[in-house]
């Protein structure tokens, strides 16, 4: 068991039957009233995000999540398939279940597939990828002066705004969490 009063951003918790993770939290102490801790939760099984409200001092159980190192191999229909660098053995999701992630993998990349008892919750991405522009309109002389932005369509089917002077066939670093342009690689 773990007081909230100890939570932090990324600590797995066990609340109403589910496995979430502490996305934000706000410690409150009201002018009148009992202290309270806001926070907003994900839900590793359905992707589901809840704010939720704890008094301070309240116990929550801690979920512990082993994440283990697996490799990207291809899609199968609607299954994507993972193997475990160690063991060889592969397992399938859904596409279903990595939605989100589906957008900045490519084949052969490793990836850290949570795991909580067994059960697989899904795919933990890093902060960043490197994603090569397969589509955008040509950067024209002089248009950097403005500082604007224009689409790129990356190998993955992401869809980024990128300054003008990223042209087709470049290698982008793509920020995982909030799919954004960060730089050229």
């Amino acid at each position: 068991m773990i007081s909230v009063n100890d939570f932090k951003t990324g600590l797995t918790i066990e609340v109403d039957n589910g496995i979430w993770r502490v996305m934000d939290f706000q410690h409150v102490k009201p002018g009148k009233g009992a202290a309270f801790v806001r926070s907003k939760l994900r839900n590793l099984r359905t992707g589901a995000v809840q704010e939720k409200t704890f008094r301070a001092g309240e116990k929550v159980g801690k979920a512990q999540i082993d994440n283990r190192r697996m490799q990207y191999l291809y899609a199968n229909g609607d299954q994507h398939v993972f193997m475990d660098n160690e063991s060889y053995e592969q397992i399938e999701l859904p596409a279903s279940s990595i939605e989100y992630e589906l957008k900045f993998l490519k084949e052969n990349m490793e990836v850290s597939i949570m795991m909580y008892q067994g059960e697989t919750l899904g795919v933990e991405l890093p902060n960043t990828v490197v994603l090569e522009v397969t589509e955008t309109e040509p950067g024209i002389k002089g248009d950097t002066a403005s500082g604007g932005t224009k689409p790129a369509t990356l190998e993955t089917g992401l869809i980024v705004q990128v300054p003008f002077f990223v042209n087709q066939g470049d290698q982008l670093i793509v920020n995982t969490v909030d799919s954004t342009y960060v730089s050229r690689a």
